[in-house]
């Protein structure tokens, strides 16, 4: 049997965080995943996340996400490659921002923070970004702090960082239970017949969460969102600074996107309701509906993306939390086990800052954060809370 001090269930960016704190902080961390790292199928792969600013009044998330910026700044120092890009955020609206929407209220609050913003009418944003169709898009606003992380690359390099500082990674196992032993969670049992023991056990297995802990089926699901890569015919209009990070009237529409990646593509996806998924039942497709809701916006917004090749598509499986917030807290009726997930399809953007938050949670130091993360009850119904979120149609199949 394998015997380690805490054990990491799970190697996306909650597990592979609080692994490399927990190891800095002088623990003896295992971290075991079905492999490989970055996993095709987990949430934090893929070619890249949006680090965005903007959360309506939440002033929390939007304090975080800058001390996460500072994070990602120092990692590229540090790691020697640039996986995070300052490209700015575009937020963008088809009508007049209105006191109490979330755009208004996320440019308030940026502004009584600090941030200097460029409020956008449809003439600057001809002039400047002039990809956009600019007749449907009447306000907003550009923020310069903010921009986009090389996900999968990320997760891949921290791997790394994580095995030289001594963490021991694990591919190939999967968690199949808990072993409890005198009231105490003590390790798991994967599926691949090996047994790991633990004083402490963290369960950072997002979409897969609530199938090794049922009890949180009640409060968690896995819903699935569409992502596409284009390629444009001309990729003039789409590199930075003729494009940045944006968001297409997000609130109502749910599109977010990309400039030009190192791939060549422009990356689209829909941050919305999505599709109740099963994490390893249901197979993660984009379907016609999905395909006919994007060209829909791109004759709307992007023109010129109309004759683009759609090089690669995906269904990104989210751990929802009911609220929309994430779930990061001791079991109370199991000692021993702390879990880390319920990203809700944004948690990437505060990477830097999730592992401490993680690692002071298991140790049970004081974070002024953590409160917001707790274990908490939830009613069936409980209006996701991230504001960003669109909460129109599920897609059909």
């Amino acid at each position: 049997m394998h015997t380690t001090e805490i054990l990491v269930v799970g190697g996306g960016v909650y597990g592979i965080t609080a692994a490399l704190e927990l190891q800095q902080r002088g623990r003896q961390v295992t971290l075991i995943d079905p492999g490989p790292i970055p996993h095709p199928l987990a949430a934090s792969t893929d070619v890249s996340k949006v680090v965005r600013l903007e959360y309506g009044t939440d002033r929390q998330y939007t304090q975080m996400v800058d001390r996460a910026i500072d994070g990602f700044l120092a990692w590229n120092a540090e790691l020697g490659e640039a996986f995070y890009h300052n490209t700015g955020v575009l937020m963008l609206s088809r009508t007049p921002m209105q006191p109490g929407d979330y755009l208004w209220t996320s440019y308030e609050t940026l502004r009584s923070e600090g941030h200097r913003l460029e409020r956008m009418d449809s003439a600057q944003l001809r002039s400047r970004f002039p990809a956009w169709n600019a007749d449907n898009y009447v306000d907003g606003f550009f923020g310069p702090r903010g921009g986009y992380v090389e996900s999968g690359r990320l997760i891949e390099a921290l791997q790394h960082r994580a095995e030289r500082l001594g963490v021991q990674i694990r591919q190939g196992l999967t968690a199949q239970t808990l072993v409890e032993k005198g009231g105490r969670v003590t390790g798991v049992q994967t599926r691949e017949g090996e047994a790991l023991a633990a004083d402490l056990t963290v369960v950072a297995a997002g979409a897969w969460t609530h199938h090794l802990l049922p009890e949180l089926a009640a409060v968690m699901q896995a819903t699935g969102h569409p992502v596409f890569h284009l390629r444009p015919v001309d990729p003039t209009l789409f590199r930075v600074p003729q494009l940045t990070t944006f968001t297409a009237d997000v609130a109502h529409t749910g599109w977010y996107g990309f400039p030009l990646l190192r791939e060549g593509v422009v990356k689209l996806a829909n941050h919305g309701v999505g599709v109740t998924l099963h994490a390893e039942k249901d197979e993660r497709l984009v379907y016609a509906s999905d395909l006919e809701h994007l060209r829909r916006f791109l004759a709307f917004t992007f023109p010129a993306l109309l004759d683009a090749e759609v090089v690669y598509t995906r269904r990104c499986l989210y751990s929802d939390t009911l609220d929309g917030h994430f779930w990061i807290d001791h079991h109370p009726q199991r000692p021993g086990l702390v879990v880390a997930a319920g990203g809700s399809g944004h948690a990437f953007k505060f990477a830097p800052v999730l592992g401490p938050l993680i690692a002071d949670v298991a140790e049970g130091r004081p974070n002024d954060w953590a409160a917001k993360f707790r274990w908490r009850s939830l009613a069936t119904g409980v209006q996701i809370e991230e504001a960003s979120r669109y909460q129109g149609e599920r897609t059909a199949r």
